[in-house]
């Protein structure tokens, strides 16, 4: 009886041994990741979501990354046998491909991957109004997909080395950056890292100074920077506030003007605005920089503007000062003032192209108020089509410290090369010290007179120097570095 009770036992065993061998191992994970390719700007998050079964219950997820970084900010709860893995995916700022594998383990220790795949771009599309603050990042290219404002009430803040691009178009779709009175734009680049607004047709990544394939006198090919506030301006009609050139008399955010001499329109620091002026119609294009009843509350330093078809940078009264200003190849006019505009441009050099007219073409008020302005420090290269200035409109105010050279002679150049005051109410102006000078300069034509070059008696206050003699004009090394006028060797025949 033992000896089958013995039996019958070792039989036992061996049957819980066999069963406990023949016990089956659970399915291996998966991890499935999100269909096609995401999309992500440079220097942004994208949120990726995996899906997870694991019938051998939840273990751990761990995540790897090329482009960027990514972190496990979800996952299953241990032992669960399905969920979700969500990943932080924190692009990078190089453009191209780049992929988030997840992988999952399991309580039996198998693993299981998915990759999900992303498109890193830099290039962010603005297609409507800024209504609210914003910021425009360094590393990005932003296109401007039309006529874009900064509204009353908000900021936009552009950082350092940021590219603008503006999209083709002319008429009542040409593109340009507009800041409404009450808005603001805080556009502060660095002698290191300018910021560019330039054409969509334009090569240029962030970190470039100068265009890899357009030349600087290549203009007209979108619109410009448009600045309006709340300052006094001379109007025909005596009005408060008017609507601006380029911008039509339906869009509200074209107004400017008032009675607010300290009115703020925020920092504009090392910029570089090209290939503007678009035409929006029949002999009106946009200026590269338009300031229209801008405040002196605003600050304006170190502006280059190349390539525009209409003017450089035109004031439409206002108070604001503006300090070192570079225009090259202006189409029309490099620097216009009008409506009683009452700041100052201290510093600037104009290198005048094939379609430049004046040098400076400065106007006075249009209406009852009437203001004065002053144009100091300045070098002026001239050619054998430009003017230096005219004068007109009953300007009145100052220019001093001006350095002129490189002009043909008006005698044999039909009046192209002087430096004119026009109309009565200016001369009476200049005859009552309301318009004054000091300290001109000129490198002449070979064999030409100071009183064939500044007209209506303007001569008194010139001086004639030999090329680089000169002891007035602009301090270049303001300009170096961050325009392209200086990585093109521009600023070499300057002092």
């Amino acid at each position: 009886m033992k000896k089958i009770l013995s039996l019958l036992f070792l039989a036992g065993t061996m049957m819980f041994a066999i069963s406990c061998g023949d016990e089956e191992t659970p399915d291996a994970p998966s991890v499935t990741a999100p269909s096609g390719v995401t999309s992500v700007e440079a220097a942004e998050d994208a949120e990726l979501t995996f899906t997870v079964s694991a019938p051998g219950g939840f273990k751990a997820a761990t995540v790897t990354a090329t482009g960027g970084d990514a972190v496990v900010t979800t996952s299953p709860a241990a032992g669960a046998t399905t969920g979700d893995v969500v990943v932080t995916f924190s692009a990078g700022l190089a453009e191209g491909a780049a992929a988030v594998t997840v992988v999952v383990t399991d309580d039996s220790d198998q693993t299981a991957n998915a990759t999900a795949v992303l498109d890193i771009s830099s290039t962010v599309k603005i297609t409507g109004n800024i209504t609210s603050d914003d910021t425009w990042e360094t590393g990005k290219i932003y296109i401007l997909g039309g006529r874009i404002a900064v509204e009353n009430g908000a900021t936009l803040t552009i950082q350092p080395g940021v590219v603008v691009k503006g999209e083709a178009g002319t008429g009542a779709n040409a593109s340009a950056l507009i800041v409404a009175r009450g808005g603001k734009l805080m556009a502060e680049g660095s002698a290191s890292a300018p910021i560019i607004f330039t054409s969509v047709a334009d090569e240029i990544e962030p970190g470039m100074i100068a265009s890899p394939n357009l030349e600087p006198d290549v203009d007209g090919l979108w619109g410009g920077i448009i600045v309006l506030g709340r300052a006094p301006s001379s109007f025909s009609t005596n009005e408060s506030a008017f609507q601006i050139e380029g911008i039509p008399a339906s869009d509200q955010n074209g107004l400017y003007g008032g009675d607010n001499a300290a009115d703020n329109s925020g920092v504009i620091k090392y910029i570089s605005i090209r290939h503007g002026g678009s035409n929006i119609g029949e002999g009106n294009e946009i200026n590269g920089l338009t300031l229209g009843g801008v405040g002196s509350g605003t600050v304006i330093e170190n502006v280059e503007v190349v390539g525009n078809q209409d003017d450089g940078i035109e004031w439409f009264g206002g108070t604001v000062n503006v300090t070192n200003a570079l225009v090259w190849n202006s189409g029309d006019d490099a620097l216009d003032t009008d409506q009683a505009w009452s700041g100052t441009m201290d510093n600037f050099i104009i290198i005048t192209g094939d379609a430049t007219d004046h040098a400076l073409e400065l106007d006075g008020p249009e209406g009852t108020f009437l203001a004065a302005h002053t144009i100091i420090n300045g070098s002026v290269k001239g050619n054998n089509v430009s003017e230096l200035a005219d004068l007109r409109d009953g300007m009145r105010g100052k220019l001093e410290n001006i350095y002129f050279f490189g002009f043909a002679d008006p005698a044999t150049t039909s009046g192209r090369g002087d430096f004119s005051l026009s109309g009565d109410v200016t001369l009476a102006n200049f005859a009552s010290g309301v318009l004054t000078f000091a300290n001109l300069q000129v490198t002449p034509a070979s064999g030409v007179a100071l009183t064939t070059i500044f007209r209506n008696g303007v001569a008194v206050h010139a001086t004639a120097v030999a090329a680089g003699a000169n002891t007035v004009g602009a301090t270049k090394s303001a300009f170096a570095g961050w325009t392209w006028a200086d990585a093109a060797g521009e600023l070499s025949s300057f002092k």
